[in-house]
């Protein structure tokens, strides 16, 4: 009998177990307990690993101050009055909350996670175009011609369901979307997602590589600067081109914002951009450079960028001593932090040590510093992202967290810009990453290679793509209601006066190919245009020079 008892005894104990986890009160106590400890080792490892665990003050208190409000920081142009009536997945983000939502998970999933996920799906194949520049140098345009899942079609490739044309095609039906890597040319897994929605959305996706960036060769002995944009311009000329009815947007990743941004304030109206958007960008170069990272952030950016240049010397030893003329190779894979090779690899001064010539023409340390600091300054004087901006001549949407690990908070004068100037646009967001901002109920890495996208892992894209798609009618209109008005005698300088409407084929919306998702809208005031300040009634003409 005691043998037949003490058999059933683990039964009967699993039994019970299993009843008291199934009573609502102990089930709760214990998810509390397990979301304690999870926190706490969560807290553990951010202590190892050297993580921040606070978010930037500054923005947090503005964003908490007024969470009912509008998230949008810009001037009260009819732009933003558009943007807030047609334009609900910016304003109203649905971002993960914890642990998914944590900025340090987001931001390495956004760099490391696979973009296909673990089935494969939703890899974009990519063909290369290299592109001569003026002075000898290369850089490469990646387009986007189809995904893994589905057949190339044809000897140079053309696909269905959002599929684009390669370089060698005239396609004037779809926008081309310029994609700009971050500073070390790294095409992350979220620019990857951003170019399997953009194809799906109608949208002609091309990444742009810089010289020796991204496998290009680097046949010149000099890398590009943070904020040159000439490359930049000859590439953007080159596609408008080769594809002159297109509509020209563009769209860059973190440090990438540098080069964007730079393009824009150096050849403003000149530019051929109709729209563009920076994601986590790095607003002020020089002090995203001297502000410390992470160190797990900051050893890995170091790393990649020494084996960048040291994978380059030993696959091209014809230019590894036309490089090393230029810059102490040597000390340069010995730096221990970005700006040490920043400032070698650009700033001549920061090679050079106290010489000993004739007596007392000795080169002192204290004039090797200050030759040193005064290089590194000039160096930023031209490559500033925002040192132009009162130039720039087109919308530009920025997309920032409060809680990003990687990039400074903004600073007033930044802030400022967004509020006074008509064409930057500010969506700051309580918690995103750097570059992550996934959406709650998203599962990173999803999408189909059916045709249909199910869901996507970044609110980010999605804001993105329908920021454009909002512009794009928002000029069909402007240009409409410019016309009307010069028919009827009321605007004397003409249609455009030698402008080129590129807003014309801005932008077909694929339904086939997206499955709609349906959003409850959010009933608040929005003032009517007639309400607007008369002063704040911003025209939206553009005058071209080129």
């Amino acid at each position: 009998m005691w043998d037949a008892l003490l058999c059933l005894a683990p039964t009967v104990l699993l039994f019970f177990t299993a009843a008291l986890f199934h009573w609502s009160p102990v089930r709760t106590l214990l998810e509390r307990v397990a979301t304690r400890v999870t926190r706490i080792l969560w807290k553990a490892a951010y202590w190892v690993l050297e993580l921040p665990t606070r978010t930037h003050g500054e923005w947090t208190n503005a964003l908490r101050s007024d969470l009912t409000g509008p998230r949008l920081v810009c001037k009260p142009t009819a732009l933003a009055h558009h943007l807030h009536l047609h334009c609900p997945t910016l304003l109203h983000p649905s971002l993960a909350a914890w642990p998914q939502g944590d900025p340090h998970v987001q931001t390495l999933a956004s760099l490391l996670w696979p973009a296909e996920g673990p089935s494969g799906r939703g890899k974009v194949h990519f063909t290369r175009d290299h592109f001569l520049l003026s002075d000898g140098g290369i850089v490469a345009l990646d387009w986007a011609v189809g995904l893994k899942d589905e057949p190339v079609v044809g000897a140079r490739g053309e696909q269905h369901h959002g599929s684009c044309r390669t370089p060698g095609c005239r396609n004037s039906t779809l926008p081309i979307l310029l994609v700009i890597p971050n500073c070390l040319g790294v095409v992350t897994p979220h620019l990857q997602q951003l170019s399997f929605l953009a194809l799906h959305w109608g949208f002609c996706p091309v990444v742009f590589h810089r010289r020796g960036h991204g496998g290009c060769p680097l046949t010149t002995p000099r890398y590009q600067e943070f904020g040159d944009p000439k490359d930049l311009a000859q590439a953007v000329t080159y596609v408008h081109r080769r594809h002159p009815t297109a509509t020209l947007l563009a769209v860059s990743e973190g440090s990438g914002s540098g080069l964007l941004l730079s393009y824009l304030g150096e050849y403003g109206s000149s530019s051929y951009l109709t729209a563009a958007a920076c994601i986590s960008p790095v607003l002020h170069g020089q002090l995203w450079f001297e502000t410390p990272l992470p160190s797990l952030y900051h050893w890995g950016a170091l790393y990649y960028r020494k084996l960048q240049i040291s994978r380059y010397l030993s696959q091209t030893p014809s230019y590894a001593s036309a490089l090393s003329s230029v810059m102490d190779v040597g000390r340069l894979l010995r730096c221990r932090t970005l700006r040490d090779v920043e400032e070698l690899m650009f700033c001549g001064s920061s090679s050079s040590k106290p010489t000993t010539g004739a007596p007392g023409e000795a080169q002192s340390w204290a004039e090797v510093a200050k030759a040193k600091a005064k290089d590194w300054e000039s160096y930023w004087e031209r490559n500033e992202p925002l040192r132009d901006a009162d130039e720039v001549a087109v919308p530009v949407l920025c997309l920032c967290s409060a809680d990003d690990p990687l990039v400074p908070p903004l600073s007033a004068p930044l802030m400022t810009l967004f509020r006074h100037s008509p064409y930057f646009l500010l969506a700051l967001t309580t918690r995103g990453g750097h570059c992550g901002f996934a959406q709650s109920g998203s599962k990173v890495g999803s999408g189909g290679g059916d045709g249909h996208v199910t869901s996507t892992s970044s609110w980010s894209h999605q804001a993105v793509l329908e920021y454009f798609q909002v512009v794009g009618d928002f000029l069909k209109g402007e240009e409409r209601g410019r016309g009307r008005r010069w028919a009827s005698g009321q605007d004397v300088g003409g249609p455009a006066q030698g402008a080129r409407l590129r807003s014309g084929t801005l932008l077909a919306r694929r339904r086939r190919a997206v499955q709609a998702v349906h959003r409850k809208r959010h009933q608040s005031y929005q003032p009517s245009q007639s309400e607007l300040p008369e002063e704040d009634l911003f025209t939206w003409n553009r005058s071209y020079t080129r």
